[in-house]
């Protein structure tokens, strides 16, 4: 349908958006010139209905050419309006449309079309904090397989991922779609899980498509239903049998505000007989206001040139390319409509880059033929009950949701037609307590026990709701966890449960809920022999640079008390091997305090303290650490250290399937070929008895969880070693993007932090386990027994400092009271020679 300026000539349009909008039009001219009777131009309205593409062009290229129009208000169709404005374009003929609202159409890139309605992609942040204010992250995107429908999907996209919201799925529904086959997609989503759907299409289209969803029961308790203001604004037109299926349903649409104005039009409308078979709507309104503004344009370029609208003159004035007229007046005419603003029946009238602003939008829920507004959502302030501030769903009035409920929907659920999820379980030899499947002989049915399974079964019975599944068995060894993500990845399962590692590589394919057990990697090697046999055992209490410092310290002392006591204790005299044996006896005799040599000089006694003190703490930590060593079984392991693996070649064995050889392999650096899988804590034992020389290996990498059952049996023969290699636990595994993850995720806290349930399901998987933690607790994983130097530092810089700072203050004095002697008598000898005769001067005994 087109509206054009000159002359006069009306039809009945027959969709809804047509017939309101003529009458609107009809009825603003009446009303503009009787207000503004004063005014020297007027408009003549010259109509035509179009009911495809082509008839759209053939309708404006007469309009241009034959009737020589100054502009055209529409067409309603995005489609028709793409090639109407590029018409209008060539022609320089503004084309003003009030109800193509589709993105695709650009004002920017189209210089001559004017959007006097809402751009489509006004509404996408409305609509995107709908989702996120009740909480959905997925939904599904139905919309019309036209461009009108397709326009605002990237709009939609960019949108719904700054929240983090996905479109799980996109359903288009061709216009000419039967009735089977709308119906035949509808099935399709309903068999997903998500239960969020946003519909943008027309009316009528809309109309078959709620039709449909409520006969196939997807207008029930726990679906979400979001439509967008076009299809909104035009649900009255659509029947009651419509509306009664639409219950339940959100949707927006642009706000009007409530003024004298508005409620005289709509009075006004209701006394016509036209009126009653239509219902006023936001389309009608911009029609009547693009129409005043129109006039308003018309009025302000005729005031600049009085003959611009007169007959033929812009025929005078145009010239004719490709067929198509060209006019210079229509090109004055645009710019001034771009400027006009006045407040209208649909609020402010004020175009930006070619296209009306909007302000506000009504939440509004559809009831049977009510239409409950709930709240408002503007772009500066988000939701609000009055056009207050507020960013969350607590300012919307609570909705009638479909199927009457007060509930908010999840957003989700499970799959329809008694689909069970499908629950990937990890078959592997050994380790039965964690996972053990096996077969109903009677049903051929799995049956499925263990620690992990009862959390799994725990976490199922906290949920808000039941979920059904099935157990899948999935062999490892034939197979790997590797393959069974890949299994997840492509929708074959839509879970796996076990004892499954939570790893960043296995994320790629899968979601991970809570770890419901912490783990790790660490090694297990043998246990040394008993080091109480040795015959050096003596010796391990201090390690060997403690030894050298204690001996060096020892000489050292028993030096410095000799000088302090050579020149006046006749106990320090004699003759030169006498005197060496006299130092290394007074130190050692402390050692016992059996020392009977008598000190003379003070700082000698100085020294002798923190002599004593020195070997007091030295004596009793060996005592103490030999004692221990002698006493105390120590358990130390074969192998302290990964660097020794590699530099000897020695083979280590990981548990079949696991993550565990990648870790070795990328991140420790093994060599694959010293790599061997085990399956049983058989074979590890086995493996480990024989050896690195005798067919064996030398350790074993595993989880935490296998590691502890190993130990568990084999108490007495091996321990753990060297350092641990930190995961993030072990979880349940779900397609990525499944909305049961968060879901689990709270049931599994709510299990492990019930301390009754989670010791109960220890106890009846690994009371051997259990047992045997009190001897587990008896054993250590050393690198060194002995005491090393690094521990009594202080001690020694004490003692050094001490006895440095004695002897300095001795030969200071000394030195000071014989050199004047010296460099008075012998002035003429060398500081050499001097020295000589200082160290005579101190073998000489002194009388005390």
């Amino acid at each position: 349908m087109f509206y054009s300026i000159l002359p006069l000539s009306t039809k009945p349009l027959k969709s809804p958006v047509g017939f309101a909008a003529n009458a609107c039009i009809s009825t603003a001219i009446s009303d503009f010139y009787a207000t503004h009777f004063n005014y020297s131009t007027r408009l003549f309205l010259h109509t035509r209905n179009s009911v495809d593409v082509v008839a759209s062009a053939f309708a404006a290229l007469d309009l241009i050419n034959n009737d020589e129009v100054n502009a055209i208000m529409g067409p309603q169709k995005s489609m028709q309006a793409k090639f109407v404005i590029d018409l209008g374009g060539k022609a320089q003929v503004p084309v003003i449309s009030f109800s193509a609202t589709s993105p695709s159409l650009s004002t920017t890139q189209n210089p001559f079309f004017i959007r006097t309605a809402q751009n489509g992609n006004s509404q996408v942040q409305a609509i995107t904090s709908i989702v996120k204010a009740y909480g959905w992250h997925q939904v599904v995107l139905i919309y019309q397989d036209t461009e009108y429908g397709s326009g605002v999907l990237p709009y939609l996209s960019d949108a719904f991922q700054q929240f983090d919201i996905r479109i799980t799925s996109s359903c288009s529904i061709s216009p000419t779609s039967s009735r089977s086959r709308i119906l035949e997609k509808l099935n399709k989503l309903m068999a997903a899980q998500t239960r969020v759907f946003l519909v943008h299409m027309t009316h009528s289209l809309g109309s078959k498509v709620f039709l449909l969803a409520k006969q196939a029961g997807m207008m029930s308790e726990g679906y979400a239903w979001i439509i967008t203001h076009e299809l909104l604004s035009l649900c009255d037109p659509m029947g009651s049998k419509v509306t009664d299926s639409m219950k339940g349903v959100l949707g927006i649409r642009p706000y009007i505000r409530k003024s004298t104005r508005l409620e005289t039009f709509k009075r006004k409308r209701e006394s016509e007989v036209e009126s009653i078979a239509t219902e006023l709507n936001i389309f009608c309104l911009w029609a009547y206001d693009t129409v005043w503004a129109l006039a308003m344009a018309v009025e302000m370029v005729g005031k600049e040139s009085p003959n611009a609208f007169k007959q033929n003159s812009s025929r005078n004035n145009s010239q004719v390319l490709s067929g198509i007229r060209v006019s210079e007046i229509d090109l004055r005419l645009r710019n001034m409509l771009l400027n006009v603003r006045f407040k209208g029946l649909s609020g402010n009238f004020h175009l930006v880059k070619r296209e009306l602003q909007y302000s506000a939008f009504e939440i509004i829920n559809v009831v049977g033929k009510e239409r409950i507004v709930i709240g408002y959502w503007t772009p500066e302030k988000g939701f609000s009950s009055q056009l207050e501030y507020s960013t969350s769903m607590d300012k919307l009035k609570p909705p009638i949701w479909p199927g009457d409920s007060k509930t908010i929907p999840k957003g989700w659920a499970i799959p329809v037609e008694g689909k069970k999820l499908r629950i990937g379980v990890p078959v592997k030899s050994g380790f039965d307590q964690y996972l053990k499947v096996k077969r109903d002989p009677y049903t051929n049915e799995s049956i499925v026990s263990g620690f992990s399974y009862d959390i799994f079964l725990a976490a199922l019975e906290a949920l808000p709701f039941a979920v059904k599944h099935k157990p899948i068995p999935f062999p490892i060894g034939s197979g790997t966890y590797k393959d069974l993500f890949h299994q997840i990845k492509v929708e074959k399962l839509d879970a796996a449960v076990g004892d499954i590692t939570i790893l960043a590589n296995r994320s790629v394919d899968a979601d991970f809920t809570l770890p419901y057990l912490q783990s790790h990697v660490s090694m297990v090697v043998t246990i040394k022999d008993d080091e109480r046999k040795n015959m050096w055992i003596f010796l391990k209490p201090l390690s060997w640079d403690l030894w050298l410092t204690f001996g060096a310290t020892f000489i050292f002392t028993g030096l410095v008390v000799w000088i302090l006591e050579h020149s006046k204790n006749t106990e320090f005299r004699g003759p030169p091997e006498q005197q060496l044996g006299t130092i290394f006896w007074f130190s050692f005799s402390i050692l016992v305090f059996a020392h009977w040599e008598k000190v003379m000089n003070n700082l000698s006694r100085l020294v002798l303290i923190i002599w004593i003190f020195v070997v007091l703490i030295l004596t009793q930590s060996y005592t103490a650490s030999l004692a221990s060593m002698l006493t105390v079984q120590r358990l130390q392991p074969s192998v302290v250290d990964i660097n020794e693996l590699k530099r000897n070649g020695d083979y280590v064995r990981y548990e079949t399937g696991s993550f565990v050889k990648d870790l070795l392999v990328n991140k420790l650096q093994f060599e694959e070929n010293r790599l061997k899988p085990y399956s049983t804590r058989e074979e590890f034992d086995e493996a480990l008895s024989k050896g690195n020389k005798k067919g064996g290996v030398a350790a074993i990498f595993g989880a935490q969880n296998c590691i502890e059952l190993f130990l568990a049996k084999y108490c007495d023969k091996y321990m753990t070693a060297g350092p641990t290699f930190k995961t993030d636990g072990l979880g349940f595994a779900f397609p990525r993007g499944s909305l049961l993850v968060p879901y689990m995720s709270g049931a599994i806290l709510n299990v492990t932090e019930n301390t009754k349930t989670k010791e109960a399901l220890k106890g009846k998987y690994f009371r051997q386990n259990m047992d045997c933690q009190e001897s587990q607790n008896q054993r250590r994983t050393i690198s060194s027994d002995s005491l090393s130097v690094y521990s009594f530092r202080g001690l020694f810089i004490i003692t050094g400092i001490a006895i440095l700072s004695a002897l300095l203050v001795y030969m200071s004095k000394f030195i000071y009271s014989h050199w004047p002697e010296l460099d008075t008598i012998h002035a003429e000898r060398s500081t050499w020679s001097k020295l000589t005769e200082l160290a005579k001067l101190f073998d000489q005994k002194v009388p005390a």
